[in-house]
């Protein structure tokens, strides 16, 4: 009906770079990767990607800040979610947290605890917002 065409924002996309968490694993600690990670166990900890993109399957929890420039959430994300470029929320995303965006999609059904913050242009270029934790203050 609608010619709308999604951004190439698929772990395809970064194929041979794509490291998983398998359903039943349990990772404590930050990640910091290029490529794609996708998320189907429980990761206690921050995921940080300069490139790339993180996917959040439907059985998967993320209790930590995401910051990657591609987010798609299909499971459950506790913490802020900076997505620089494009962020997608599928029909069984629960998010409670604060979601920055360059675009954003949000299938019905998706839920979300927090606020909404676009991400303007500029500061895209210069990395998302800084979480206060971050900064020299």
């Amino acid at each position: 009906m609608f010619n709308k065409q999604k951004p190439k924002a698929d772990l395809q996309r970064f194929s041979g770079k794509t490291s998983i968490i398998a359903i039943g694993a349990e990772l404590e600690g930050d990640l910091r990767f290029q490529g794609a990670v996708q998320v189907d166990g429980r990761l206690k900890g921050n995921l940080n990607a300069s490139e790339g993109l993180v996917r959040v399957s439907v059985e998967g929890l993320v209790e930590g800040e995401i910051r990657a420039p591609h987010v798609i959430i299909d499971g459950e994300v506790v913490g802020d979610v900076f997505a620089a470029e494009h962020l997608e929320l599928g029909a069984k995303a629960r998010v409670r947290g604060n979601l920055y965006y360059g675009l954003m999609e949000m299938a019905m059904g998706a839920q979300i605890e927090g606020r909404l913050g676009h991400i303007k242009e500029a500061q895209r270029l210069l990395e998302a917002p800084i979480s206060p934790e971050n900064t020299d203050a």
